[in-house]
């Protein structure tokens, strides 16, 4: 009978032991009430309680979609993915948004005595902070505004989940998911956009094609007259030297001959003898039935033509 009595003190020291002594891993604390009252919170390692006298508190956490209550608080960072909840744009467009929630413990005492139900509470928190962000913007803003939206949500629920002992790290849209009809239109708009910038390019192409050929015939046409204008001014200028070079040979030629007749005589009457001489030769060789008038002063040519025979028998 004593055997049986010291048996079973041992088994009821070693339950007590059991119940006293509680191991809390790393990143994880309990919250432990006292008949009732918030005695400590236990840090990782080897704990010391009283059983059924100290208690620790349950808090709702999430596993796996489902909300369970546990005596353990994580104070690792933790993830929540909601489902999908429909959301309406400023613009009256209805469509499925899906987020993500990054969020921390950082004060197990508040998380457990400030609210009920901790995860129930962001959820809502974000769904209803969501669909007010969403509604202040249009739906193509909300398309292409993920970092807006994820930076205004993420510091309205900072702000409100502080005095629940939790720090939210991020937020990130998974999906925006647009009506079926919002989503052909889009398509069409899309390829609508593609159609008129191709267009455009199109047009524009044909602009700077038309414009560089116009500006090659104007190039062109500016040669030719350049090349013109340098062809006239060369031809003048060589008509020019023919010219001087002409008057040139022709005064050495009155200089030759006034050396050869001598001051005496004037050189004019010889040439001017020379052009008639010459005169009278192209009408001779000319057509026959020509009619031919002198001059009036021809009895100057013929005191010319005396002057020159006058002159050559001086010589």
């Amino acid at each position: 009978m004593v055997v049986y009595f010291v048996i079973a003190i041992v088994v009821l020291a070693i339950i007590f032991v059991k119940m006293s002594v509680v191991i809390i891993p790393q990143s994880e604390t309990k919250i432990i009430e006292r008949l009732g009252r918030y005695y400590a919170t236990l840090g990782p390692g080897i704990n010391i309680i009283i059983p059924f006298i100290d208690r620790a508190k349950q808090i709702v956490s999430v596993q796996n979609g489902r909300y369970i209550y546990t005596t353990t608080i994580d104070l690792r960072e933790q993830v929540y993915d909601f489902d999908r909840q429909n959301v309406i744009t400023k613009d009256n467009i209805q469509m499925q948004i899906n987020a993500l929630l990054y969020f921390q413990i950082v004060d197990p005492n508040k998380a457990v005595y400030e609210i009920n139900n901790l995860p129930n509470a962001i959820e809502k928190l974000t769904q209803t902070t969501l669909r007010n962000i969403i509604g202040e913007m249009e739906l193509d803003q909300t398309l292409t505004s993920r970092d807006t939206i994820n930076s205004k949500l993420r510091g309205v629920l900072d702000d409100a989940t502080n005095k629940w002992g939790v720090k939210v790290n991020r937020v990130e849209l998974q999906d925006i998911t647009p009506p079926q009809s919002v989503l052909q239109a889009m398509e069409k708009q899309m390829q609508a956009e593609r159609n008129k910038r191709a267009t455009i390019l199109t047009s524009e192409g044909k602009k700077q094609a038309q414009i560089l050929q116009s500006e090659g015939d104007k190039t062109a046409i500016i040669n030719k007259a350049e090349a013109a204008k340098q062809e006239a001014i060369l031809n003048a200028e060589g008509e020019a030297t023919a010219r001087i070079r002409k008057a040139e040979a022709e005064a050495i030629a009155i200089e030759k001959i006034t050396e050869a007749v001598g001051k005496s005589t004037n050189p004019a009457n010889y040439l001017l003898a020379q052009k008639y001489i010459a005169m009278l030769q192209d009408v001779a060789s000319g057509d026959k039935t020509k009619t031919v008038f002198l001059p009036y002063e021809a009895s100057n040519l013929m005191g010319s033509i005396g002057g020159i025979k006058e002159l050559f028998k001086g010589e």
